[in-house]
């Protein structure tokens, strides 16, 4: 069920009278929230509702017996081995299988594992790793296990299950308890919610959906047949598809989590204004960068054993994150490039030789040019793909696909991200003292202009492949 449809609508309309009809009760709102998340995830495959409850039983088991004592280490193995075994399968299975078969054949040996179509349940990437934070957050003492009801809740409630944010059991599920539930934390902030979900549907339906259809995917689909400057400007029109899909995607979770009185961590700030590929990545997928750090860089013992001990960590994280991202050699490509990209940067930082100075403009265009560079690896179809891409820049030729409008969109994103950080707030305030009829003319002129300004059909979020 996509977010920009009748069909999620008419199902939003239900679930939020339902869920302010049940405030009172809170465990029947839980039921009722848990019943809707899993129609929810089941719209797109009834198959893999079963795949979300094992997971939940596995996180939950895992859970208690870490907070009750015991076995304490071995559960903690044994959960995020179970989790992480569910997830490998799914996504990984027939990538690992197929480069086995290509190495043994080039060996003039058979492969001993079967070449399987395994279809890859959506959202499964991030409902897993919140279960694994919210076992190991467990084990680490920062979190009691939850009662039944609620961790389920926690790792299905449908604005987060599909593509995130990767929200922890610390900031979601004191919100689930009953006093939170019937008490005035649940006073939702609408103008925020209508902001968010507004400009959520204009970056997916507008900015996203044109960008791939005028110029990413014609380039993307045949790089042998467009100029330099094609491909050029197609690799700075995906940095803004990509962001405008997720961080759209990422707006109207949040929008609708509020409208329902939850409030979700930020998943974005302003990216390509980032001076450092470190600063990049606290500005990106911030949940997901936080995870990482976290649960990967800081156990592999982070920035503490010496700089090269630091790089291999920080290479390690990144080929993780990579291929968190899908199981091709292009993701684990792009993961060690940024990987190697923050290596030199951190070394740079602390070397014997204190480094020079770079003007922030220097540094910002630096910075934004290395991140559309692991773009082209990212979005490419493969290796091979990505180096005639690559190769394709200099190559001279008309650019029909270069228009005008492209040109502004790219432009007028990126600068968009210049606003100052305060603008978006001030902009909601002086919304938000409208009357209720301003209001409500000022959001359908804005569905009215996203329909009209949006090509036919939607095509699916980005990060749901993820």
């Amino acid at each position: 069920m996509l977010f920009p449809t009748i069909d999620f609508a008419v199902f939003f309309v239900v679930v939020f009278t339902a869920s302010w009809l049940l405030r009172p009760w809170p465990r029947a709102w839980k039921w009722a929230i848990l019943v809707a998340s899993y129609i929810f995830y089941g719209w797109w495959d009834w198959r893999f509702v079963g795949l979300l409850a094992a997971s939940t039983v596995i996180t939950q088991v895992g859970a208690i017996v870490v907070t009750r004592g015991g076995h304490r280490k071995a559960t903690l193995a044994l959960t995020v081995a179970s989790q992480l075994s569910l997830l490998v399968w799914f996504k990984y299975y027939g990538f690992f299988a197929v480069n086995v078969a290509n190495g043994l054949h080039r060996l003039g040996v058979g492969s001993p594992l079967p070449v399987l179509a395994v279809a890859l349940p959506i959202g499964i990437s991030f409902y897993t790793f919140m279960g694994i934070s919210y076992v190991v957050d467990c084990y680490r003492g920062r979190l009691q296990a939850a009662p039944w009801l609620d961790a389920a809740v926690y790792l299905a409630f449908f604005p987060h299950l599909i593509a995130g944010p990767i929200v922890r059991g610390p900031e979601l599920l004191p919100q689930l308890r009953p006093e939170a539930l019937r008490g005035g934390e649940r006073a939702i902030d609408s103008g925020r919610a209508a902001w968010l979900i507004m400009a959520g549907l204009a970056k997916k339906v507008v900015i996203s959906s044109f960008l791939a259809r005028a110029i990413v995917d014609p380039v993307f689909a045949v790089p042998g047949k467009h100029s330099g400057l094609e491909v050029l400007v197609a690799v700075y029109a995906y940095a803004i598809q990509i962001y405008a899909d997720f961080s759209g995607y990422t707006d109207i979770a949040i929008g609708v989590a509020l409208l329902l009185g939850f409030r979700f961590p930020e998943n974005f700030d302003a990216p390509y204004t980032a001076t450092s590929m470190q600063d990049f990545w606290r500005r990106w997928h911030i949940t997901l960068s936080r995870w990482l750090r976290d649960y990967v860089y800081i156990p592999l013992g982070g920035n503490r054993q010496g700089r090269w001990a630091t790089v291999r960590n920080i290479m390690i994280t990144m080929a993780i994150g990579g291929l968190w991202h899908g199981a091709a050699w292009t993701f684990v490509a792009w993961g060690l490039f940024h990987g190697a990209a923050q290596s030199v940067g951190m070394l740079r930082r602390h070397g014997k030789r204190p480094a020079r100075a770079v003007p922030p403009w220097m540094s910002r265009f630096a910075t934004f040019h290395l991140v559309c560079l692991g773009w082209l690896l990212f979005r490419a179809e493969s290796i091979g793909s990505a180096m005639k891409l690559v190769s394709r820049l200099g190559h001279p030729g008309r650019a029909p696909l270069v228009t005008p409008l492209v040109i502004v969109v790219i432009a007028g994103s990126l600068a968009a991200q210049y606003a100052p950080g305060d603008a978006a707030r001030r902009a909601q305030e002086r919304v938000a003292s409208w009357g209720v009829a301003a209001q409500g003319g000022a959001l359908a002129a804005t569905l009215y202009a996203i329909t009209l300004l949006a090509p036919a059909g939607v095509a699916p979020f980005i990060y749901y492949r993820f």
